[in-house]
């Protein structure tokens, strides 16, 4: 009897173990399971979001020239659609997506400049014709042009009593039409800007030329110097770093500039009425500084243009 009861014991302890080990088994898979469960419904895959800027007519000026060839480098419309600036080791650099806020970034800095000017960029030039840049458009034909911006960094300024450096974010300029430099047989058909919208130290303001003499006709007109055109401006107000929408829309002898919501602002005179040259759009970041660490970053949400 006593052997049997002991054999018993031993069995009973043996399946004890046994089921101990079971147990212990199954509880220490569940622990390492429901952690990895639980953390891959907390921690959702991120996507990115782009902003959503059609390059169909636009090139891009940068403010370098890595191809030598004396000049700013450019980028047609074909290397930039289709995601293409995405890939382009020279333009990333200088342009490219924050896919935090679906914002595209351009970033500029004194280097290399166009003929007609002192100061780099990284912007922006509408081509309604992609593959011809003579190709533009009279105030009679209008435009209009609408973007969604913000200056995200701009450096300081150490001359004067501005805080920062300014820069350009849109501009109307124009040019001289393909009929009036055969006519006169230009060399160049550098035109000036009838339209400019700074930042300056968070102020958002419009420069538009006007005529110095407004009884100034005929060819004088195609005068492109300060002595026939000259700056007119208005102050919008403060938008500081803050992403703001403007709207520039241009018709015959009619400027209308809307910030946000604002009551738009209108330009309609003499000068409007005689301006000879064609016209194009441009957006981006064109920063009106030499100084050697000068440096701006302007973020674009949207940018339109329709005709």
């Amino acid at each position: 009897m006593k052997i049997k009861d002991k054999s018993n014991s031993i069995n009973y302890i043996v399946c004890g173990i046994f089921y101990v080990l079971i147990f212990a088994c199954s509880s220490s898979d569940e622990i390492i399971e429901n952690p990895i469960s639980q953390n891959e419904e907390e921690q959702p895959p991120v996507t990115a979001i782009y902003a959503d800027i059609d390059f169909s007519n636009w090139k891009v000026t940068l403010p370098v020239d890595m191809n030598n060839n004396g000049g700013p480098d450019e980028y047609q419309p074909s290397q930039l659609i289709n995601n293409g600036y995405r890939i382009l080791s020279e333009v990333r650099p200088f342009m490219y997506d924050d896919t935090l806020d679906a914002s595209i970034v351009f970033y500029t800095y004194p280097d290399v400049s166009t003929t007609n000017s002192s100061y780099s960029r990284t912007e922006l030039r509408e081509l309604i014709n992609p593959s011809n840049s003579r190709d533009n458009w009279t105030l009679a034909e209008g435009g209009i042009m609408s973007g969604r911006l913000k200056v995200d960094s701009i450096s300081q300024s150490t001359q004067g009593n501005s805080t920062y450096h300014n820069v350009i974010v849109m501009q109307i300029h124009g040019i001289i039409s393909q009929e009036d430099m055969d006519i006169h047989g230009f060399s160049s058909n550098n035109g000036p800007p009838l339209l400019k919208m700074y930042w300056k130290d968070g102020y958002l303001w419009a420069h538009k030329k006007s005529l110095v003499n407004e009884a100034t006709v005929g060819d004088n007109l195609l005068d492109v110097s300060s002595s026939t055109w000259s700056d007119i401006k208005h102050n919008f107000g403060y938008v500081g770093f803050d992403a703001f929408d403007f709207k520039i829309t241009a018709t015959d002898a009619r400027l209308e500039l809307q910030l946000n919501n604002d009551e738009p602002f209108v330009y309609d005179d003499i000068s409007l009425e005689k301006w000879p040259f064609e016209n194009y759009f441009k957006a981006g970041n064109y920063l009106v500084s030499t100084d050697a660490n000068a440096f701006s970053y302007i973020k674009y949400y949207d940018l339109t243009v329709t005709h």
